[in-house]
């Protein structure tokens, strides 16, 4: 069963409100969440909400002068060229936009080339290398994968295929020995936390620059790049990449425009299927809507089905295949429930143990990572959930802030058939014989890691607010935050012992809350609360609320509402 683990709310210090007052052209609210976010000096601030046209300078990134000069003669000498991707969003995202790029840059041979997740595994692979071999490339260019590919980028580099490494995974050791490794965590690069597709979105930038400065003047550029931030918003929303960084802030920005114009037909029929309005497409639509749909073609079938849809020229082409991920994504949530059930089922009750660690003959690799994912929701531990199999296994695993997981990984790489991720999201493959050893040792290297934290959720708190501060003119002048994100989330209020005039559960099984709350003198507050049903019989009268907030309309009504974060009974220490 989930553990009934209680929030702890980290309120952050009030601003003095002469400190406030030096942000002049906002409310001292807002200025209360930039303050929160790091921007502690107005200057600060007012670029962040401002500066939406941030690109750093491509040719920044360790090696793009070397990769753009490789890639622009195999385009002049029409050179097969592939383009070798990842099966998640940010992978699929990667691929398409490089190879709709390259073609238009005259790439009359580009293939785009994703793994099977479960017959070939993440990352490059000896046998596709040798099937591209075969069938002439001698250019491979990898995207959202191949810095922990040291092995296959030798061997590919040794048959005389020259390999260009994009990525923007942790670093390992060492670099591959390729053609050219690109990758925004190497020194160099102003901006360390762009996602696959922004990496690659920064290497067609080059060859767009390199293009243009060898063309004539007054040409017109062969690329349209702002085009291609569909794809850049997608995968660096999808991937959970930080929207405090200037540069992704832009590429999300200037996306979600390109998105709520869905030029691109897969794009509309994607939007389409999941019964959404373009013009109503934010980040929450990235996250909940087109990511999950995405994924769910390399989760459960082959991520090649995810990629054509987005390279699709026509509506007619596109919908069926938005389709077909509509229908995956559905049965996607049913096994993953299953799965989920399965896992509970083994490991019961937990305690005294800083890593869960867990795995099964029938559990699917599409499927672990979710899996895993959902365990550090219910316990915040550390979850590394395996496909068990005859020789090797693999697995998915989730982090917590308090533990590195990929670092953990490199202490544990002799162990290892090969490993990458990021500190809180990770995987790896492990012959069977050395998985003892392996749970051993994460499990010691979490408990040093995890010894003297509480390992308690917590809810981070930007300001303390009375009913009557709450309004529309609140919600408009906080939408100038967006987009909002990991690293930049919707600010997070609380209102104590506020006076509950209606609480009651509503939905199936009553899983949420649904609250009105009194306000003398001006109309009640609606609040919503999803999976905060079992919360009512706690409630007498008053509450301490914390909240989102949103406008809800309904009917040609427009109302401000509380989207409930957590509920507490008035009074109890938070």
């Amino acid at each position: 069963m989930a553990l009934d683990r209680a929030k702890r709310w980290l309120i952050a210090p009030e601003v003095s409100p002469t400190l406030l007052r030096q942000y002049s052209g906002m409310s001292p609210i807002l200025a209360q969440v930039l303050y929160n976010r790091g921007f502690t000096t107005p200057e600060d601030a007012r670029a962040f909400l401002t500066d939406l046209d941030t690109r750093h300078n491509p040719f920044s990134l360790a090696d793009v002068g070397k990769a753009v000069g490789r890639i622009r003669q195999g385009l002049k000498t029409h050179e097969p060229i592939v383009v070798y991707g990842d099966f998640d969003a940010d992978g699929v995202t990667s691929t398409t936009l490089l190879v709709q790029a390259l073609r238009a840059l005259g790439g009359e041979t580009v293939k785009a080339y994703i793994p099977n997740r479960v017959d070939e595994g993440y990352g490059l692979n000896i046998k596709a290398i040798d099937e591209l071999y075969a069938e002439g490339f001698r250019l491979i260019i990898t995207v959202d994968c191949g810095i922990r590919s040291l092995d296959e980028v030798a061997y590919a580099q040794a048959k005389g295929i020259d390999v260009i490494v994009t990525d923007h995974h942790s670093l390992g050791p060492e670099l591959p020995e390729a053609y050219a490794v690109i990758n925004c965590k190497r020194e160099g690069y102003a901006e360390t936390m762009l996602a696959g597709v922004g990496v690659a979105f920064k290497l067609v930038e080059a060859l767009v620059k390199a293009a243009m400065e060898n063309g004539r003047k007054g040409d017109q550029p062969p690329v349209d790049l702002d085009s291609l931030l569909d794809l850049v918003a997608i995968g660096t929303v999808a991937d959970l990449m930080p929207l405090d960084r200037l540069e992704n802030r832009a590429f999300v920005a200037k996306g979600l425009d390109v998105l709520r114009h869905a030029a691109r037909p897969g794009v509309r029929a994607l939007l389409d299927v999941a019964q959404i309005a373009p013009e109503n497409v934010d980040t929450g639509t990235i996250g909940f809507a087109l990511g999950p749909r995405i994924n769910a073609a390399g989760r459960l079938d082959s991520a090649m089905v995810a990629y054509e849809l987005l390279a699709a020229k026509t509506y007619d082409d596109a919908f069926p295949l938005a389709q077909k991920l509509q229908v995956l994504n559905v049965l996607r949530q049913e096994k993953t429930r299953a799965a989920q059930d399965l896992i509970r089922t083994q490991l019961g009750e937990i305690q005294d143990t800083p890593l869960i660690f867990a795995s099964h003959e029938s559990l699917e690799s599409g499927i672990v990572g979710l899996v895993a994912g959902r365990m550090v929701e219910e316990h915040f531990l550390p979850a590394i959930i395996m496909e068990s199999g005859p020789l090797e296994s693999r697995a998915s695993c989730r982090s917590i802030p308090q533990f590195d997981i990929t670092r953990a990984l490199d202490q544990c790489a002799d162990l290892l058939v090969r490993h990458g991720g990021h500190a809180l999201a990770a995987g790896f493959t492990v012959r069977n014989e050395n998985i003892p050893a392996l749970k051993a040792r994460l499990t010691e290297l979490a408990r040093e890691a995890l010894s003297g934290h509480e390992l308690t959720p917590t809810l981070e708190i930007d300001a303390v607010l009375n009913v009557h501060q709450i309004g529309e003119e609140l919600v408009e002048e906080l939408r100038k935050l967006e987009p909002t994100g990991n690293a930049n989330r919707p600010p997070v209020f609380i209102i104590r012992r506020a006076h509950l005039i209606e609480a009651r559960a509503v939905g199936k099984d009553e899983k949420h809350l649904k609250l009105r709350i009194a306000r003398a003198g001006q109309s009640a507050l609606d609040a919503i609360g999803f999976n905060l049903g079992p919360v009512l019989p706690q409630l007498n009268g008053f509450a301490d609320l914390a909240f989102t907030l949103e406008i809800n309309e309904w009917k040609e009504r427009r109302s401000v509402q509380l989207k409930l974060e957590d509920v507490k009974p008035a009074g109890k220490q938070s």
